[in-house]
């Protein structure tokens, strides 16, 4: 799904410290350019989540407000960096009555707990186009480590002049780790809704000025 051009950059700005250097595999030189600090342009991008219903179908969502910072070099990956705040109540699976039980006591309780927190705490370079973030979860003040798989997809300058570059992240987790526990069981066995839930991060970032 690479819909990006391997375009290089033409800027590079000097890595903050940031973690222990280590050596690490062979990256493509056009991510040198890269290096320096991006903001997820929302219109472009999807912070969706998916979770299997009544075990025989699968529901997918998003959530639609969220601030990002993320930090990425090019040179040394592991001094790269994100940190994502969601608001809660922005969680869109297109059903109104569903969206509004998400929100409610017996899920995410936004009026207690409006936001949903990831600040990563280390980047590794798994080799290719391949990254691994892990990170600090924080759902209902219930705060859990958790690890993004990360694909690279490329970097562009698009028709308004904006340095773009994408990513994939993909990780799953244990609802009930962060308190979200409310289930129905089903007469024929198993759960209305699953415990596992597949968090998805397609990103398109923009090059924020200097």
């Amino acid at each position: 799904m690479n819909i990006f051009s391997r375009r290089p950059s033409a800027v590079v700005e000097p890595a903050p410290a940031f973690g222990t250097a280590a050596a690490e595999p062979a990256l493509d030189p056009a991510l040198r350019a890269l290096t320096g600090h991006w903001t997820i342009d929302r219109p472009h991008s999807r912070i969706g989540f998916s979770v299997r219903h009544a075990m025989v179908t699968t529901v997918r969502g998003a959530f639609t407000d969220y601030d990002s910072t993320l930090y990425f070099d090019g040179a040394r990956p592991s001094q790269s960096r994100a940190e994502l705040v969601i608001r809660v109540a922005s969680v869109d699976t297109g059903v109104e009555q569903r969206d509004a039980h998400l929100v409610g006591r017996d899920f995410f309780d936004v009026r207690r707990y409006p936001e949903m927190v990831f600040r990563s705490t280390s980047t590794v370079h798994e080799g290719g186009e391949t990254f691994r973030m892990t990170g600090d979860l924080t759902i209902r003040d219930v705060t859990r480590p958790v690890v993004l798989q990360l694909d690279y997809l490329g970097s562009v300058v698009d028709p308004f002049g904006y340095e773009r570059t994408g990513f994939d992240g993909t990780t799953t987790i244990d609802r009930t780790e962060w308190g979200l526990v409310y289930n129905q069981r089903l007469k024929a066995g198993g759960t209305m809704v699953s415990e596992k839930v597949r968090l998805q991060f397609d990103i398109s970032a923009v090059r924020l000025a200097s």
